[in-house]
């Protein structure tokens, strides 16, 4: 989608993305957090993203796209900290594929935005399992003015 100008770019997030950095636990779907350059509403945004899906034959259900019946959700970047995320993530191997994946300290920072109980919960497993390069972390956290929050709820996920 890139190539094809459906997307300007793209990073996979979420629960699929910590897995990348954690040890393995369950999900129900993907995230894939796009740029795009067209303006508008969410739905706007991602017709192209849907529209192109489809002509390939994928279906499309809900917020989901079914890709090799895997659910996938595109969400838009929604602030700098995502939009940020996206344009740091890095390039992996998937078997033969390269796809981009947003960088652990990023998700951890949209996990502790977010904060919903489920995402205090894995970022204790980031620091848990020392994940994250807490350098980076905090210099992101500054960044995107949530060093307070950080400290505010320090407790949720403190080792």
């Amino acid at each position: 989608m890139v190539k094809d100008n459906v997307v300007d770019q793209y990073a996979i997030g979420g629960a699929v993305a910590a897995i990348y950095y954690l040890e393995p636990f369950d999900t129900a779907d993907l995230d894939v957090f796009v740029q795009v350059s067209a303006s508008g509403s969410t739905l706007t945004i991602l017709s192209p993203i849907y529209q192109y899906l489809i002509k390939r034959g994928y279906q499309a259900k809900k917020e989901f796209v079914y890709i090799e019946g895997f659910p996938v959700q595109f969400l838009p970047v929604f602030n700098a900290l995502t939009d940020e995320a996206v344009s740091k993530a890095q390039t992996i191997k998937y078997g033969r594929v390269a796809v981009r994946i947003m960088r652990a300290e990023h998700l951890v920072a949209i996990m502790l935005d977010t904060g919903r109980p489920k995402d205090y919960l894995r970022i204790h497993m980031f620091l848990e399992q020392r994940a994250v390069d807490r350098r980076s972390l905090n210099a992101v956290l500054k960044r995107h003015d949530l060093a307070k929050k950080w400290k505010e709820n320090e407790h949720r996920f403190k080792l």
